[in-house]
C-alpha cells in the first residue's frame, strides 16, 4: 500500500469484518477498501481521519428484496425517497423489483425506462431485478444480458393486473430458460389452489386474515418449487419466507445439493400475529406475519443456516390504500429505514451478534446477487459502510422516516440501534439523518457499473 494513495482513513475500536468484530482503521482510497490495518496504524500523510470511536462500522447493508414504484405508482414511493430511506437506514445498495411500477420490468425496453427515470435519482447503488411473466420467456435472456440480476415470478396472483402470475407448467418452462443461461430465479412461492381453499371472510379481524394465507400455501409451492429446479438443476431462491413449517424441506433440499436460497424480513422475524390489532392493516402482508411460535422456528432457520438473508420487501402505498379491512387492504410493509435496528433489536435479545447481522444482511444478499465488490470490510470491496450506536435506543415517529407515505408496522416501537452516518465509496451519504444529494450508481449484472 503506498501511503500517498490513501485519502481516508476510518477508525473504530468495533469493526465488523469476515473475521470477526475487532479494533481496526480502514484504509479507503479512489472509493475501494485499500486494506483493514490494526487500530493504532499510523495515518499515512495526507490522509484524513475519522475516528468513530465506540460506535460500530458495518459494511453498507445490501437489500435485494425493495418495491420502489417508479415510473407509473410515484405516489407510492419513488427512487428519491426510497434510496433517502435505505441512506438514513445504513443500506449503501439495493435491488429493485420488476412490478408495481409501469412499465414492469420484463423487456428491454422496459428495463431502459426504469433505468432513466432512476439514475438522476438514486442517493444509493441501485440494481434491478427483471420479471417472469407468461408471456415473455423470449425477453428473458435479452434482459439478462441487459444486467437485470436475475428474475421473480409469482406463483399466485401479484395483486397488480400487469404482472400475472405462473402457472406449473409456464414456471418450469421459465426456470428452463433461465437454467440454460445460468441466471436466477426469485419466487413468491404461495400456492394459489391452497389460498383459494381457504376461508376469505375480510373485515377488520386479523385472525380471519392469518387464516386467509395458511401456511400450506407457502409450504407446497416451496415443495414444487423445489422439485422443478432439482429436476433442472436450477438455481431458485424463495422470497419473503413466512411459514416455518418449510424449514426441514428446504434444509433437506439443501443437503442433497438442490441449488435453493432462501429469505426471510424483519417484520416476520420481529412482528407477531399475536400483537396485531384489528384493523391494523399497516400489518398486512402476503405471505402474513405469524404467530411467536412461528418466529422463533425462524430465528432458528437462520441460526442454522437454512435461511441465508434478511431483505426488507419494502413495499409501501399511500395511506388510503391501507384501508381497515384485511381483504381490500394493500398488502405490503414498510420498513426501508428501520430493517437495521429492528432486527438488531431481536437479534440481541435471542444472543445473536453483530457479526450475524452483517452476514444476514451485507454479505448474504450481495452473494445472492453476485455484488462480489459488496458486502464485506475487506480489501478490494467498495467502500459502503454503516456506522451504529448499537447500545443507543429510539422510539419510531412515522414523521421522522423518508419514505414517502410514513405508513408503518414499527409506529411507537422502541429499537435498540442509532444509524449515525452512511458512507458510499468512501463518501459520507447520511448522517444524523441528513443527507447529501443522491451520488449513487446503477448497478448492472456483473458490472461494477
Amino acid at each position: 500500500m503506498s501511503g500517498s494513495d490513501v485519502k481516508l482513513l476510518l477508525r473504530s475500536t468495533r469493526v465488523v469484518t469476515p473475521e470477526g468484530t475487532r479494533p481496526a482503521s480502514v484504509a479507503v482510497t479512489g472509493g475501494t477498501i485499500e486494506a483493514v490495518l490494526p487500530y493504532d496504524a499510523e495515518a499515512p500523510a495526507g490522509a484524513r481521519v475519522e475516528d468513530f470511536g465506540d460506535d460500530v462500522l458495518l459494511p453498507g447493508l445490501v437489500d435485494t428484496h425493495v418495491h420502489v414504484n417508479d415510473p407509473g405508482r410515484t405516489a407510492w414511493e419513488g427512487f428519491w425517497t426510497a434510496t433517502r430511506a435505505a441512506a438514513a437506514g445504513g443500506i449503501t445498495t439495493l435491488l429493485d423489483m420488476p412490478l408495481n411500477s409501469l412499465p414492469p420490468t420484463t423487456t428491454v425496453e422496459h428495463l431502459r425506462v426504469k433505468q432513466g427515470v432512476a439514475e438522476p435519482k438514486v442517493h444509493v447503488d441501485t440494481g434491478f431485478w427483471g420479471g417472469a411473466i407468461p408471456t415473455n420467456v423470449k425477453d428473458l435472456r435479452p434482459l439478462y444480458e441487459a444486467g437485470v440480476f436475475g428474475f421473480k415470478c409469482f406463483l399466485s396472483p401479484s395483486g397488480v393486473e400487469e404482472f400475472p402470475e405462473l402457472d406449473q407448467e409456464q414456471l418450469a418452462r421459465s426456470m428452463a430458460e433461465i437454467a440454460g443461461f445460468g441466471g436466477l430465479l426469485i419466487v413468491h412461492a404461495e400456492d394459489p389452489h391452497h389460498l383459494a381453499s381457504a376461508p376469505q371472510q375480510g373485515g377488520p379481524a386479523y385472525a380471519d386474515f392469518l387464516a386467509s394465507r395458511p401456511r400450506d400455501a407457502e409450504n407446497t409451492a416451496i415443495e414444487g418449487l423445489i422439485a422443478h429446479a432439482r429436476r433442472l438443476n436450477a438455481r431458485v431462491h424463495v422470497l419473503h419466507l413466512s411459514s416455518s413449517d418449510a424449514l426441514p424441506l428446504i434444509a433437506a433440499a439443501k443437503r442433497e445439493g438442490v441449488r435453493v436460497t432462501v429469505e426471510s424480513c424483519p417484520h416476520f422475524l420481529t412482528l407477531t400475529a399475536e400483537e396485531v390489532p384489528d384493523g391494523a392493516t399497516e400489518f398486512k402482508c402476503c405471505p402474513p406475519i405469524r404467530e411467536a411460535a412461528n418466529q422463533d422456528a425462524l430465528w432458528q432457520g437462520l441460526a442454522d443456516g437454512t435461511i441465508d438473508c434478511i431483505v426488507s420487501d419494502h413495499s409501501p402505498c399511500t395511506t388510503d390504500l391501507k384501508t381497515p379491512d384485511f381483504a381490500s387492504a394493500w398488502g405490503g410493509i414498510s420498513s426501508l429505514q428501520l430493517g437495521l435496528p429492528a432486527i438488531w433489536t431481536e437479534a440481541r435479545r435471542r444472543g445473536h451478534t453483530l457479526d450475524d447481522v452483517a452476514r444476514w444482511m451485507s454479505a448474504a444478499p450481495a452473494a445472492l446477487a453476485g455484488l462480489h465488490h459488496k458486502g464485506a470490510i475487506e480489501a478490494g470491496r467498495d467502500a459502503d459502510f454503516a456506522v451504529l450506536a448499537p447500545e443507543d435506543t429510539f422510539t419510531v415517529d412515522p414523521a421522522e422516516l423518508f419514505h414517502r407515505n410514513q405508513v408503518t408496522a414499527y409506529a411507537g416501537r422502541t429499537l435498540h440501534g442509532v444509524v449515525r452516518s452512511t458512507w458510499l465509496r468512501g463518501v459520507r451519504i447520511a448522517a444524523d439523518g441528513v443527507l447529501t444529494e443522491p451520488t449513487g450508481r446503477l448497478q448492472t449484472r456483473d458490472n461494477r457499473a
